[in-house]
């Protein structure tokens, strides 16, 4: 197996760096409102216990990339041993034929976000069984590659599908995201009888001068946006180094003025927030938000093949691990008992024309800082939702057509229009970002977080005691390699799911009835 170019290697602490910047996005941006809704102690429990799971299904992803390389490895050596004594070979027909596809393509280009999940692997030179390390994390194998490795084709066609619906989500929240904080900034009506916690109506105009309420206000902008950015799904795209970097930069310092805003509304006015200790019915947005806060699982492999040094690799992922559950319980805590009224997403208590604390300012420094921070997700999700939709093309591509480029016209045109309108009409009929979080990730992120890394860990070790042995010990293996640790994921995500469903049927039973509001 080839190792990674040492021009594209980095160091573990950057590694970490950039698994943490991929972790902390989004998603935190909705965890106050639905902390400060599920009550403190809840949301304080909750986040701690999901931030372990995760953690657990993410020793299992690094344990089944090693294996993933190992298994390719094997099947180098032994297809080598064919060729040159097929009498002594173990190796059979089928694996020929697999190693055969492997050997005709060429490395995956690492660097492009416009690759399909499962894409031909890389291929390895020549080594031999005394110079050649089985479990080595070398080349990035995509998990969908991993799911074409250890699973059946019923099993990969499961996973595109639950990748697809993540994605599918996963736009509609960026375009729900954006038309609510434009719609928010750009709407100036309020009405006269306005509180400053009080929500403006979507029925209340959104100019004064203009008879168009803000819900069609907020249609207008996400149609916009959709025609703005959606046409570069048609094309190829790359997320570059330097784009990488200023999103990171604008996300560490919106961030880190939100926490230093609200810590000092808590000091100098005392707590305005009054969440609950526990509020059950809270549990189905904040399990969903905090599955999509966690999601790191689908593109791990990309950032942890190219550490140079990966031998104390789960440590210091659980150090990282530590330090988001700490940060989203500062974000979160602060948030809710720093302001009386929360809005679904944070950046919008943070409006040029008065805060979540009620208070305005004349100051044009604070102006400006208040513009950045509603605005904030509007920079960010503008860069990402075109690679999103160009992977969600690409994954349909190969779930479909797989390897067959004869469709021209479906790969060229009905493919990027799948990929585009799907969530355009899902963000159309609803703004509310609490329940498109809660659904994605109570569902397809669960599958994707909890359910695919411990079914192909399951797999994956299966098929390496028996391809390769039990004598080679697999130096990444997860710490939490018990069996019962396999059982407890998935009882603790199925039960999740079904309280979840159970939850949200009760919640519209009600609200259709009268008795909650």
């Amino acid at each position: 197996m080839p190792e990674q170019n040492s021009s594209d290697q980095y160091s573990t602490w950057v590694g970490l760096i950039y698994v943490f910047n991929l972790i902390v996005g989004t998603g935190a941006l909705t965890l106050p409102a639905v902390f400060s809704r599920a009550g403190w102690a809840l949301g304080l429990s909750v986040i701690l216990i999901l931030a372990f799971i995760s953690f657990i299904t993410v020793t299992f992803v690094i344990e089944v990339m090693a294996s993933a390389n190992a298994i390719i490895a094997w099947r180098h050596i032994h297809h080598r041993k064919r060729v040159c004594c097929p009498q002594d070979s173990a190796f059979n027909e089928s694996e020929s034929e697999v190693l055969q596809t492997l050997d005709e393509s060429g490395p995956a280009n690492s660097d492009s976000e416009d690759t399909p999940l499962v894409t031909p692997f890389s291929n390895s030179p020549d080594c031999t069984e005394e110079t050649c390390r089985y479990y080595m994390i070398r080349d990035k194998i995509e998990m969908g590659q991993m799911a074409s490795l250890f699973l059946n084709k019923f099993g990969t066609t499961l996973f595109y599908l639950c990748f697809a619906v993540y994605l599918y989500g996963d736009l509609s929240i960026y375009g729900a995201a954006v038309a609510n904080t434009l719609t928010d900034v750009v709407c100036t009506y309020e009405p006269a009888n306005l509180t400053c916690n009080d929500t403006i109506p979507d029925t209340e105009v959104c100019w004064e001068s203009l008879v168009l309420d803000r819900f069609d206000a907020y249609r207008l902008f996400l149609t916009v946006f959709v025609l703005l950015l959606g046409p570069f799904v048609f094309f190829d795209v790359q997320k570059t180094k330097y784009l990488q970097l200023l999103t990171s930069a604008m996300r560490w310092l919106a961030f880190t003025i939100m926490i230093a805003y609200a810590t000092k509304n808590l000091i100098i006015h005392g707590a305005q927030g009054n969440p609950p200790a526990a509020n059950i019915i809270g549990i189905p947005s904040l399990f969903g938000a905090c599955i999509y806060s966690f999601m790191c699982h689908h593109s791990l492999p990309a950032l942890v093949a190219p550490i140079a040094n990966k031998s104390a690799l789960n440590r210091f992922l659980a150090l990282d691990y530590l330090l988001i559950a700490v940060f989203y319980l500062l974000l979160a805590l602060t948030g809710a008992f720093a302001f009386e009224h929360l809005n679904d997403l944070y950046t919008l208590d943070f409006s040029p024309r008065g805060s979540g604390d009620c208070s305005k300012s004349n100051n044009i420094v604070v102006i400006l800082i208040r513009y950045f921070l509603s605005l904030f997700p509007v920079f960010t999700l503008s860069t990402s939702f075109p690679i999103i939709a160009i992977t969600l093309r690409n994954n349909l591509q190969s779930l479909f057509l797989n390897e067959d480029t004869s469709y021209f016209c479906l790969r060229k045109l009905i493919f990027p229009i799948l990929a585009i309108l799907p969530p355009y009409i899902i963000a159309l009929s609803t703004k509310d970002l609490s329940k498109l979080v809660a659904i994605t990730g109570s569902y397809a992120g669960a599958g994707i977080q909890y359910l695919i890394p411990t079914v192909l860990v399951y797999y994956a070790r299966q098929h390496t005691n028996k391809v390769i042995g039990l004598g080679v010990v697999n130096q990444f293996a997860s710490p939490f390699s018990n069996n019962c640790w396999l059982v407890f994921v998935i009882v603790w995500t199925v039960t999740c799911m079904i309280l979840v469903s159970v939850n949200f049927m009760q919640i519209h039973y009600d609200v259709k009835t009268g008795h909650l509001k």
